[in-house]
């Protein structure tokens, strides 16, 4: 079988649809802005320090994390990268990579068949139209296969410090039960974010949203009794009998 990436390193499309930026939200409330403004305040007092948990030495092995680690853990993703990397080093290793061999290195990751072409498509097209350097532009991210805005938003904010928010699931859910967005539109969702924080606040905006998900505003059974935001939330469905 021939190598996926060697297939078709040279014919990688360099003409990519890119997506019509969103609309701006409509500028919120003074009023929402500090409701806004005490939420992340007391999320920063949870979380002072955060970041991604995923590890990386660079922009390019962020971004094959970061695919890497849908429909698994990040602990699971960081047990499985330095055996990818030590054998794929660099983009165009990975972009001429024998799919078979990626598949064996990732397969404990889940959807490994898929994650593999996802991981040597998109470094084929970094090779091909980026010299295998990471964009450090949400517009030209998003054009890489595979590469959303929550994805290309988790590179800007972590492997280049530069203000965006990414919306996954716990995003969506936190700051719609916070009231912070009517939307479930994720990009919808994002632009909402945007417009009630300032910029310089974005980068914290989402790892702290995520986090105060998966460890209070719990999908399934949300421990709203030891919530900190419990008073000011204005989810309907809350409760004050769940704990810990």
């Amino acid at each position: 079988m021939r190598p996926f990436g060697a297939r078709r390193l040279d014919r990688v499309n360099t003409i990519s649809r890119v997506p019509k930026p969103p609309l701006p939200s409509p500028t919120p409330s003074a009023s929402a802005k500090r409701r806004a403004r005490t939420i992340l305040d007391r999320l920063k007092r949870r979380y002072p320090e955060i970041g991604t948990a995923l590890a990386f030495a660079d922009p390019w092995q962020l971004l094959v994390a970061t695919v890497m680690s849908a429909q698994t853990t990040d602990d699971n993703v960081n047990r499985i990268t330095p055996i990818l990397f030590a054998r794929y080093p660099t983009p165009t290793d990975l972009a001429i990579a024998d799919p078979e061999e990626v598949e064996r290195i990732i397969h404990s990751s889940g959807f490994f068949r898929q994650k593999t072409k996802s991981i040597i498509k998109l470094s084929a097209a970094l090779v091909e139209r980026f010299d295998g350097v990471v964009p450090n532009d949400l517009d030209q991210l998003v054009t890489l296969p595979g590469v959303g805005r929550k994805t290309a938003s988790v590179i800007l904010t972590e492997a280049f410090a530069r203000p965006a928010i990414a919306v996954d699931t716990h995003v969506r859910r936190v700051a719609g039960r916070l009231d912070l967005t009517e939307s479930l539109d994720p990009v919808r969702i994002e632009m909402d974010l945007r417009a009630l924080y300032p910029r310089k606040e974005w980068v914290g905006v989402s790892m702290r949203f995520i986090q105060f998900g998966r460890d209070i505003c719990d999908a399934q059974r949300p421990l709203c009794r030891v919530c900190e935001l419990n008073r000011i939330c204005r989810w309907p469905l809350k409760r004050t009998s769940y704990g810990p």
